[in-house]
């Protein structure tokens, strides 16, 4: 049995709305530790990148480079085993 976490585009500043995700620096299907960087975000002033929320299967979700998403977006899950 498993259990997904969702991946979502994070609320960087208090004053974010949106941010551009840049990309995926971990291909879809690999497993990953929690706290790993996974993915890059960017706002007009910094680029950030994103730790795993667990340790699980990394699966994308239709999260493009360079395109704009509001904060709160799935863009991705990460599969836990449970057991």
């Amino acid at each position: 049995m498993t259990q997904s976490v969702s991946i979502q585009i994070p609320k960087l500043t208090m004053a974010t709305t949106e941010v551009t995700f840049v990309e995926w620096l971990v291909p879809d299907g690999t497993t990953v530790e929690e706290d790993e960087a996974i993915y890059s975000v960017a706002t007009d002033k910094v680029e950030n990148e994103i730790a795993a929320p667990a340790a699980g299967v990394l699966r994308h979700g239709t999260a493009e480079s360079e395109e704009v998403y509001p904060v709160g977006t799935e863009i991705g899950t990460i599969e836990r085993a449970n057991g």
